[in-house]
């Protein structure tokens, strides 16, 4: 049990570490409370095109492979869903995974 539960503590702290560093990010507009292992963020468009943006962002980095993430629905919002779930993940791994989303948002203008 206390190894199932340092796994999820860890997961959760992982999380928080991706919301904090993504929160700093420019045009990155962090979207729920990170409480568990979920990290929920979009893209802002200057333009206006905030779903557009966001789901170009992940097609890239998914094309980087780097990691791996998907798109989700969120209040009507195309957003990027971070589920950190792996007993392997490091803060290295998060902070790795951080520049990439990072360089693939600064690729889309």
């Amino acid at each position: 049990r206390s190894g199932v539960a340092e796994l999820v503590e860890r997961c959760c702290r992982h999380a928080r570490r991706f919301a904090d560093a993504l929160g700093r990010g420019d045009g990155v507009e962090l979207l729920n409370e990170v409480v568990l292992n979920q990290v929920l963020v979009r893209f802002t468009d200057p333009a206006g095109d905030h779903d557009g943006r966001t789901q170009e962002v992940i097609r890239r980095i998914q094309d980087d492979g780097t990691l791996w993430l998907g798109s989700t629905n969120w209040h009507g919002m195309t957003a990027m869903r971070i589920s950190v779930s792996n007993w392997s993940t490091s803060e290295e791994d998060v902070d790795r995974s951080v520049a990439a989303i990072l360089r693939a948002a600064r690729s889309v203008r």
